[in-house]
């Protein structure tokens, strides 16, 4: 168990990076396509990677008994609801908001963990530690998450940024709670699934396709790659077998990585609370895996 946790470790730690990286790439992205169109061409790209590999290894899938009707849930609440979600709501609230809902997935995750994964009780421990992490994450982003944007839809844009977290906590409980099945072909048909969802949606409500430039196809393909097929492989493994309380982590993460990124690659401000906000972020972090810590720390001491 000490050898598989380092690795989880070692995944949310990929995926707090990939998925923190990724608002520069989508800020960049939406200045050659339509939001839902990208979101389109993200899961479309990644479907057909992942989809390939899922065929190259035999379509394997469930290893005994099967649950479908979960699988379809989970596909549209994994990726094509919360990804229409967000690219809607991210026109009509601030950039703040967004990360910070995307921060409370931990705390919805958290109550249905409790009912409906055995093991995943909400201890007053793991309750304090996310709630000090989210605090950090609220420090981090600042009073500019809830600066008005003076758009006409903003109630409704934020209301579809926290719907897109409940979506995010909702398909975690669902996936770990699915039989035993391969996590690639997994993987492959929730975005497969995400796929069907949302290219009539996107054709309806925008239109046909445009035609985007090439960097615009190169950020698309980018983003399909990495943060999408990839990252969406790692995200099935971890809430399989480390459970979606441990998956949350993650999402205490990709705020810092979203900040130190752009002030990095597109050059903007660092906030003045950073170190505060990482600081109470970490604790949060240990506090609520304090189980965890304790093995990985025994077992580099006896190796």
């Amino acid at each position: 168990m000490p050898d598989r946790m380092g690795k989880y470790w070692l995944m949310i730690a990929t995926l707090g990076f990939v998925w923190g990286g990724t608002f520069p790439l989508i800020k960049l992205a939406l200045d050659g396509i339509t939001p839902f169109w990208l979101a389109a061409g993200r899961i479309g790209f990644a479907a057909a990677l992942l989809g390939a590999v899922w065929a190259w290894r035999g379509f394997a899938l469930f290893n005994g008994a099967r649950n479908w009707s979960a699988v379809l849930i989970i596909g549209a609440f994994s990726t094509a609801l919360p990804f229409m979600l967000i690219n809607w709501g991210q026109q009509h609230v601030s950039a703040g908001f967004t990360g910070l809902s995307m921060a409370a997935i931990p705390l919805l995750v958290l109550p249905l963990a409790h009912l409906f994964i055995p093991g995943e009780q909400m201890v007053l421990r793991r309750l304090v530690g996310f709630v000090i992490g989210f605090v950090g994450v609220a420090i981090l982003i600042g009073g500019k998450a809830f600066a008005s944007s003076h758009s006409e839809l903003e109630l409704w844009g934020r209301l579809a940024c926290v719907s897109a977290a409940g979506c995010y906590a909702v398909s975690s409980i669902l996936t770990r709670r699915l039989p035993p099945v391969d996590p690639v072909g997994l993987a492959a048909v929730l975005l497969l699934i995400g796929s069907v969802i949302i290219l009539p949606v996107a054709w309806s409500i925008e239109g046909a396709p445009p035609l985007p430039d090439h960097q615009t196809l190169a950020l698309i393909a980018l983003l399909g790659l990495i943060p999408t097929a990839a990252a969406n492989l790692l995200r099935v493994i971890v809430v399989r077998e480390a459970g979606p309380t441990f998956m949350t982590l993650t999402n205490y993460q990709v705020p810092i990585w979203a900040v130190l990124l752009g002030a990095v690659f597109l050059n903007e401000a660092l906030p003045t609370s950073m170190m505060l906000a990482m600081a109470l972020i970490l604790t949060g972090l240990c506090i609520s895996q304090w189980g965890a810590l304790t093995r990985l720390f025994s077992r580099s001491q006896h190796s």
